[in-house]
This record gives structure tokens, C-alpha cells and sequence, in this order.
């Protein structure tokens, strides 16, 4: 038989649309668009505030630290080529008058303001140059102050801005991970014979986490970053044309670099995270079969597997490593080139007095300032395109449509509708896993209420593919299977399940406590039937050795206790459900004698009164039943008690034959 081994996680994807890919993730988002909507108005602000921080250097050079230009010329004086920088006075000062008559030689009276030029400042007196300046110190210690309260103001609200969008983010990932962890647990058995735990392990942790980066740190600071680009535009433009239009020069070589960026790391990432689901597969897997893996000796290739995988994944990392190792210092080097134009010509504009420098402060630091967006934005689309290589995988999964029809009535009238099961019927059924390879072959057969039917045959006959079949696992490639009558297919599965119980060969037991365990949350029974419960279950003198009793924390699978101690919780566990049906599959395999005769005694327990279908391995277990079906190769060819087909010598009698 050839089974579809293939995950969907090597499937090759076409070019992903990332405006599509947010479209599908808004609906997620959009409960929290209030939330969203005032941490990108408080970016607004932060941003308004970043760019008035150059802007008050500005100020503070042009007015109090290094004035404007004046010539120094009164009106009856001509201008001359070379002029003169002079720093003008107010005569109406008392103080200032004073120092202007002690110092006549210096300075130039023009009416009532007084002119000294710049390089005769140092030829006063200390404190003489502090009064002539007090005005000027007092704009600078008030620039300061306004630099302070816009640094603590925006240290405010990025931190408002923080908390905003840092609780929608874990909000929306806390949707996203339940959406994925309710859609997975709806899918259909076959898709998880198909897709490995570990690799769905990334998606709901890994992924999910990557959704997360994506909400906080992309859709706000992005924003940001462009807001604050197109604000330092609009600045340098309003304070320099010329010069904002020479420093802009290097932009093309920026968006070619930009683009070329965003294609090469897109596959990146892509492979990264297909190599990180490999590697979680991969450790699930080992760590699942650990005694296998020891038992066979099979340390070196698993390591030399897990190894070649591993170098992938370096390799991987390094490709995405090298594209932004080369990306981010290209940016620097063009951020160091805007800075040169900006002194060669800025500079040379100072020189020549026609702008001020305040102004070549300014545009210096806007245009260090303008580049930290473009190496944030880079930063950020690496951050996009590992969120969306995430969410391309978490929506291969929310896509799959690898469920059961259900019927089109609602739960309650189904549940009222099938009552108790008083009968279970096969009508020609066929099944395969695979097209064209059938597993079972016309089965016909029926279970009538309180009868128990032992189903019995080789390894690889389809006994196991019957309980599948039954609970509803997958559905018949042809024919029906019916309860009451009525066709499962339209039934509300959940009615019927909660009608069903099944005690496994290998039984499952969920981490966590005892009861939990037995009763499932079950909140509705009395301490009396709980205890009923217990004795028939035989798991008494279980829960009276256990430190905590019922409370008991149970290990992972329930590794702490004995495989036959596991086996009566089981058992315990689908008394608690008191199904009408109840499915056996061999559970008394693996287990030694003495808690045999205890899983004989609650399983007879169990059964009394109820319609039991038991798939028997070892032929001894079906002696005791009502009717034995005898599978072969997929086809019943033989039915009926022990005696009767021991009689017959037939199929039944050589498998007992050869079991004996």
C-alpha cells in the first residue's frame, strides 16, 4: 500500500501577496482597531516631537548662539565688498549702556542700538561679555529646557504607545493561536497522519510568535518611519530647497538597494522556516522513539540526519544573515555620502553667507536622522517577511478542508434523535486510505443493543479500520455505517461519540491530575457514583498508594505509573462516560497476569449490559463473545459463536490452530 507521506510544509509556494496576507489577517486585527488606531496617533506625536529636537538647535544657533549676519553699516555708510560680522546691543539697557562707554573704542552707535563686532567679543571682560550676552544665555537655557520636556514628553508617550500596542499585539496573537488550535483540532484524523507534531508545534508557538513581532513592531513603527521620512522631507525642503534637492541624489541608489533587498530575503526567510518546522519534526520524532532509536542503536544516523538538517538551517541563516549584512552598511555608506553633500555644499553656503548655520546644523541632523528610517523600515521587513512566511504556513492549515461533512442539523435535536444506541450496522462498506486500494471490502454486518461481537483476523485485515469507521474517523469510500438506522453521515458526530467509549491497547493518558483524567471535567457527578466509579474500575488500590489520591499530577502520557495501571484508568474513564456502546481493542495486551485478572474483572464490569465490540489480536479474548467476525484480506468470510466456528474448521479454527 502507498500512502501520501508529503507534508504540506515542503509544498512549493507560489509568490506570496503580502497585502493579501495582511487582508486575511485583519479580520483578527479588528477588534483591536481602536487600540491600533491610537498607538499610530501617539506615533504621530513622537514623530512631531523627534523632528522638532533639530529644529530648536536650529533656533537656539541662528538666535542666541551665533546670530545672524550683520553688516554693521548705518544708513548714511555704503556696503563694501568684505563685510564685517557684528553683534548688535540695546542701548536702553542700563547695564549694557555702561559697558558700551567703557569699551567706546569697540563699538558703533546707530541711534539707540550699539554694534561690536564678533572677533572684538573676546577683548571684553568676562563678566562684562556674560551682560553684554545675558539675553542670548537665556535663550540657550531655554532651548534647553524645551529640549528636555520634548525628550520627557516623547519618553512618555512612547511608553503609552508601547503598552497600546504591545497588549493588542499579545490580544491578537492570543486570537490567532486559539483560532489555529481550534481549527486543528476540528480537522480529520487523516490530517494529522500526514503532518508531523513538531511541525504543527511551529506553527501554533513559532509562527504564532512571528504574528505577534508583526502587529507590535511592523504596522506601528513602520508608520513611524514613513511619517518621520515625509516629515524631514517637508522640513529640509522648507529650510533649503537647493540643498534638500542635492542630498536627495543619493535616494535612487536607496530604493534600488531597498528592492533588491526585499526579493532576495523573501526566499530567505521562506527557507528558514521551513528548516526550523524540519527541525522541531525531527526532535518530536526522536524524542518520541528515544527507546527505539536506542534499542536499534541508531544514535549515529539519527545525529548524522539531525546534523545535515541542522547545517541547512545554518546555511539558511546565513543566507539571510549575509543579504542584511550587506544591505545595512550599504545604507551607511549612503547615509555617510548625504552627510558629505550636505557639508560641501551646506558648508560652502555658509561661506558664502547665503544660508546660516543653524541651518547646516539642521539639515546634518535631519539627514542622519533621515536614514534611521530606511535602516529601521529594513529592519522591520525582516521582520515582515519572517511574519509572512509564518503566515502563509498558519494558513495552509486554517485552509485545509480535510474535515468530515457534518450533517446540517445542530447538536441538541441530534442528540434527542439518536437516543440510546440499540443498534450498530455495516451495509456493504468499502474503504481505502488510499484511491484504488482498499482496506475493507463490502462489509456487512450488525450489532444489536447489549450484544458484545468480537472482530477477529490477521494483522493488516482492517479490524482497526472498523473502529475508525465506527467513531466516525473517516467515512466509507462506499456503503453506510448506521446506528438506530439512520446513516452516521447525518448524525451529529459529537451525539454519537458521547454515546461511545474505547479502551485501547496503548492507553492515553493526558498530563495533568487523576481525576481530571477519569472524569474529564465532569463536574456533575456525586462524590457517591465517582466512587461507584472507582470500584468498578478496580483502580482503588491505585488511588489509595498515590500520595495526593484523586489529585494526583500525573507525569507526561502518564509515564509515572505502570502500563496496566494506565489501562484501569482507561477503563475508569469510559465507566465515568456510561456509554451505550463500548469499543475494546485488545486491552488486555502487554500486561502481565496478575493485572490482567483485574482489567478482565472491571472490563466484565464495563460491559455487563452494554453493546461491546471488541477487535480481539489474541484469539482467547473472543471466546467469551456473542458472535465472532472473522476478517480476511478485508472480507468477512466467516461468522459466528467460538463453538460454531471451531466446528466449521475453517479459517477461524487455523488461526486458533496457530496461535495454540
Amino acid at each position: 500500500m502507498h500512502t501520501d507521506f508529503g507534508y504540506f510544509e515542503e509544498d512549493k509556494l507560489g509568490k506570496p501577496y503580502d497585502v493579501r496576507l495582511l487582508g486575511r489577517l485583519y479580520p483578527f486585527a479588528a477588534p483591536y482597531k481602536f487600540l491600533l488606531l491610537c498607538s499610530m496617533i501617539l506615533v504621530v506625536f513622537i514623530t512631531l516631537f523627534d523632528l522638532a529636537v533639530p529644529y530648536i538647535t536650529k533656533i537656539a544657533i541662528d538666535q542666541y548662539i551665533v546670530p545672524a549676519i550683520n553688516s554693521g553699516k548705518t544708513k548714511s555708510e555704503k556696503a563694501t565688498e568684505n563685510e564685517t560680522r557684528y553683534y548688535r546691543v540695546d542701548l536702553t539697557d542700563p547695564e549694557i549702556n555702561k559697558i558700551v562707554h567703557k569699551y567706546q573704542e569697540l563699538f558703533k552707535v546707530d541711534g539707540s542700538f550699539a554694534l561690536i563686532a564678533f572677533d572684538n567679543l573676546s577683548k571684553l571682560e568676562k563678566k562684562d561679555r556674560a551682560v553684554l550676552r545675558k539675553d542670548d544665555f537665556k535663550g540657550v537655557a531655554f532651548a534647553a529646557c524645551i529640549l528636555l520636556a520634548v525628550t520627557f514628553f516623547t519618553f512618555g508617550l512612547n511608553y503609552l504607545q508601547r503598552m497600546i500596542i504591545e497588549y493588542a499585539g499579545q490580544m491578537i496573537m492570543h486570537d490567532i493561536r486559539l483560532k489555529l488550535f481550534s481549527h486543528i483540532q476540528s480537522l480529520a484524523v487523516s490530517f494529522f497522519t500526514r503532518n508531523p507534531v513538531g511541525r504543527l508545534v511551529t506553527r501554533v508557538a513559532n509562527d504564532v510568535q512571528n504574528m505577534h513581532e508583526l502587529f507590535t513592531s511592523f504596522i506601528s513603527f513602520v508608520f513611524k518611519d514613513f511619517f518621520l521620512l515625509l516629515g524631514i522631507i517637508t522640513v529640509l525642503i522648507s529650510i533649503d530647497w537647493k540643498l534638500a534637492i542635492a542630498c536627495f541624489t543619493v535616494l535612487p541608489f536607496v530604493l534600488y538597494a531597498s528592492f533588491d533587498f526585499s526579493i532576495r530575503s523573501r526566499e530567505a526567510f521562506r527557507t528558514l522556516r521551513i528548516k526550523i518546522a524540519e527541525i522541531n519534526s525531527m526532535f518530536s520524532e526522536t524524542v518520541g522513539g528515544i527507546k527505539v532509536v536506542q534499542l536499534f542503536m541508531q544514535e549515529k544516523k539519527n545525529y548524522r540526519d539531525f546534523a545535515k538538517l541542522n547545517h541547512e538551517n545554518y546555511l539558511a541563516g546565513m543566507q539571510q544573515i549575509h543579504i542584511f549584512s550587506v544591505f545595512m552598511p550599504l545604507i551607511e555608506l549612503m547615509g555617510s555620502v548625504a552627510v558629505a553633500v550636505v557639508i560641501y555644499y551646506g558648508g560652502s553656503g555658509v561661506l558664502s553667507k547665503t544660508i546660516s548655520l543653524g541651518d547646516l546644523v539642521a539639515f546634518i541632523s535631519y539627514m542622519k536622522m533621515f536614514f534611521w528610517p530606511i535602516r529601521d523600515i529594513a529592519e522591520k521587513y525582516n521582520i515582515m517577511q519572517n511574519a509572512m512566511a509564518s503566515a502563509e504556513r498558519i494558513f495552509l492549515i486554517l485552509d485545509s478542508k480535510e474535515k468530515l461533512p457534518q450533517s446540517g442539523k445542530n447538536a441538541e435535536t441530534e442528540s434527542l434523535t439518536v437516543g440510546k444506541i440499540k443498534e450498530l450496522s455495516f451495509k456493504n462498506v468499502s474503504f481505502g486510505y488510499v484511491a484504488n486500494e482498499p482496506v475493507l471490502k463490502r462489509i456487512s454486518f450488525l450489532v444489536r443493543a447489549g450484544e458484545t461481537v468480537a472482530v477477529v483476523g490477521e494483522t493488516g485485515t482492517g479490524k482497526t479500520t472498523l473502529l475508525n469507521l465506527i467513531f466516525r474517523f473517516y467515512d466509507p469510500t462506499s456503503g453506510s455505517v448506521l446506528i438506530n438506522g439512520m446513516d452516521i453521515k447525518n448524525l451529529d458526530i459529537s451525539a454519537v461519540r458521547s454515546k461511545m467509549a474505547i479502551v485501547t491497547q496503548e492507553p492515553f493518558l493526558f498530563s495533568g491530575t487523576l481525576r481530571d483524567n477519569i472524569f474529564c471535567g465532569n463536574d456533575d457527578l456525586s462524590g457517591k457514583k465517582m466512587e461507584r466509579i472507582i470500584e468498578l474500575s478496580n483502580c482503588k488500590f491505585l488511588i489509595n498508594k498515590l500520595p495526593a489520591g484523586l489529585d494526583t499530577v500525573l507525569a507526561e502520557s502518564g509515564k509515572s505509573i505502570s502500563s496496566g495501571e494506565r489501562q484501569l484508568i482507561c477503563i475508569a474513564r469510559a465507566f465515568a462516560r456510561n456509554p451505550d456502546l463500548i469499543i475494546l481493542d485488545e486491552a488486555t495486551s502487554y500486561i502481565d497476569s496478575e493485572t490482567e485478572l483485574k482489567i478482565q474483572s472491571s472490563l466484565a464490569n464495563l460491559m455487563k449490559n452494554r453493546t461491546s465490540v471488541i477487535i480481539a489480536h489474541r484469539l482467547s479474548t473472543a471466546q467469551s463473545a456473542d458472535r465472532i467476525i472473522v476478517l480476511n484480506r478485508g472480507r468477512i468470510v466467516e461468522t459466528g459463536s467460538h463453538d460454531e466456528l471451531m466446528k466449521k474448521k475453517g479459517f477461524y479454527y487455523r488461526l486458533n490452530q496457530f496461535q495454540g
